[in-house]
Order: C-alpha cells, then structure tokens, then sequence
C-alpha cells in the first residue's frame, strides 16, 4: 500500500509542471509551481511563443482609443528552417498624426529612405539547422513573396551578412547572439543588450542551445555612393 502511495504521489509531482503550464496559459496562478518553473514559462513567452500587439489611434472625436489587440503571427520560408520573422509595423512615407490606427503601407522588408520598419525575428540554436542547401526555385520564390527585398540584401557567398541602408535599433528580448562584422570582428550580446547598427555591413550567429529572439527598428537613411 505505501509502494503505490509513494508511485502515485512521484506522478502528481511529474505532472506538476505541465499543470503549472496549462494554468498560466489560461491566466491562472498555480501555487505548486516554482519560481524557477514560472520563470521559465515567462521567458517562453517573451520568445514569441504567445506574442500580442495592441495597436492605438485616435477617434473622430480625438479620443485615444485600442484599434486593434491581438496575436502576432511568424512568418516562415523553406529556404530558412527555424527562423521566424515578425512584421508588426512601418510605413514608406513619414508618418501623419493623428492616426485612426490603420496599418501603413509595406511591400517591402526594409524600408526606403522615407520610410521606417519595426519587427522581430527568431534565430534557431546552429545545432538545429542542418547544412545549407542551394534553395529550390519553390523556395525562392516563396522567400520573395513572404519577405520581399530580404534576398536581394543577402550576399551568395556569406550567408546571412547583408548591408541595408537603414539605421537599426537591435535588441535581444532573450536568448544569446553573436554579432559579426567586417574582418571577423565579433561581439556577443544577451538578453536586454542593444545595438546601433549604422548601415554597416553585419550578419547574427546563434551559436547557443535555445532560441534567439531580436527586436528590430529599422530608420531609413541616404548613402553617399563612393567612387
């Protein structure tokens, strides 16, 4: 009798952390859960596992009002297996106000000189991507359809390294990233850290076990072609 107590009390213990899951999803608070366990569920969620926006504007009446409050879906291609990109925002003309809240033009992933861009991506841990392959015509096409101008930025012979002329504002809502530059020189930045990306030449690197989440604001900005 104690053998099947001690088995039946081991299996409500296993099943405690799931139970805490499906509780905290549904806006409940779980007593049995731990502090590690809810710590884990909330960096879940900053990763863009349940990610809201609430959008605002103004009324006829010019009263501020909620547009719009809902989840944010990811986009994903083939030719980029595990990444996510999140477009939540941005206009190709400087913006008006006041605003009724309806979502600007974009037709393309980054934005003109005029224009702004506001987003987030997921990068998976390397271990998870297997060697890159020459995409099909499927796929380039798709990548074209669903992030226009994101090819076209990206170099044949370095994958990933892009330039843009844009000004971006990088921040690492969680996870851990490498930065690199020209001439190798490379920089790692965690969670909370920032990055002032000048128009520069750079690719991310997610050489950690977990998932990469990066918050983008991207300024479009006049280059001065050199001879």
């Amino acid at each position: 009798m104690e053998d099947i107590v001690s088995k039946t009390r081991r299996t409500f213990i296993k099943g405690a952390g799931a139970t805490g899951a499906l509780a905290a999803a549904g806006g409940l608070e779980v007593a049995s859960a731990s502090k590690k366990e809810r710590k884990e569920e909330s960096r879940t969620a900053a990763c863009g596992s349940a990610m809201q926006c609430v959008v605002t504007g103004q009324n006829k009446s010019g009263k501020s009002i909620v547009v719009s409050h809902g989840l944010v879906k990811p986009v994903t291609v083939g030719m980029m297996p595990g990444y996510d990109f999140y477009r939540i925002w941005g206009s190709d003309e400087r913006v008006s106000l006041p605003s009724d809240g309806t979502p600007p033009a974009q037709p393309h992933f980054f934005p003109p000189a005029s224009g702004f861009r506001f987003g987030m991506f997921t990068l998976p841990p390397a271990t998870s991507t297997s060697a890159a392959q020459p995409p099909t015509p499927a796929e380039l096409q798709e990548m074209e359809q669903k992030l226009p101008g994101l090819l076209q930025a990206l170099e044949a012979d370095h994958p990933g390294m892009h330039t843009t002329d844009t000004v971006d504002f990088d921040v690492v809502v969680c996870g851990q990233v490498v930065l690199e530059l020209d001439d190798g020189a490379e920089v790692v930045l965690k969670t909370g850290d920032c990055v002032i990306q000048n128009g520069t030449r750079h690719v991310w690197h997610n050489r950690s076990n977990e998932n990469c989440m990066i918050a983008f604001s991207l300024v479009g900005a006049e280059r001065k072609r050199t001879a």
